[in-house]
C-alpha cells in the first residue's frame, strides 16, 4: 500500500458557519478545532493545513457550566513589574466575547507555525451579522 498525500494546491477549503448561541464553550471549541484542522475530511494529514474556514456568530451568547463565570480567569503579563492583569470570564465575555472563543480554540490546536496559520482561518463575531455571507453561500 502506498500512502497518498493531498496536493497542497488542490485542497478544497469550504466556509463553515457555526452559531454559538446556547452552546457550551468547551464542546463548541473542540468542534471548531476539528473543522479548522480538517480532521472531518478523508484527506486529513497532520502536518498539512487541509481544514476549512470557520465563521462563528453569536459569540456573546455562549454558555459555560458550573461556576466558571466567576472563577475562570484570563491573565496577561506585560513583562514589567506589576504588569500582571487578571480578568474573570464574566468580564471578558462582557468586553470582548470573541476573545473567549478564540482562546478556547487556540488551546486545542497545535503550537507552532501550523497552528498560527489555522487560527487565521477562524473568524469570530459577537453578534449575528458577519461580512462573509458571499463565501458561505457561494
Amino acid at each position: 500500500m502506498k500512502t497518498t498525500l493531498p496536493e497542497v494546491n488542490k485542497i478544497q477549503r469550504d466556509w463553515r458557519l457555526v452559531d454559538a448561541e446556547g452552546q457550551v464553550l468547551g464542546r463548541l471549541a473542540s468542534r471548531i478545532a476539528v473543522l479548522l484542522r480538517g480532521k472531518h475530511k478523508p484527506t486529513y494529514t497532520p502536518h498539512l493545513d487541509v481544514g476549512d474556514f470557520v465563521v462563528v456568530v453569536n459569540a456573546e451568547k455562549v454558555k459555560v457550566t458550573g461556576k466558571k463565570l466567576e472563577q475562570k480567569t484570563y491573565q496577561t503579563y506585560s513583562g514589567y513589574p506589576s504588569g500582571l492583569k487578571k480578568s474573570t470570564l464574566q468580564d471578558v465575555l462582557r468586553r470582548q466575547p470573541d476573545h473567549v472563543i478564540r482562546q478556547a480554540v487556540k488551546g486545542m490546536i497545535p503550537d507552532g507555525p501550523l497552528g498560527r496559520r489555522l487560527l487565521t482561518k477562524l473568524k469570530v463575531y459577537a453578534g449575528a451579522s458577519h461580512p462573509h455571507q458571499a463565501q458561505i453561500n457561494g
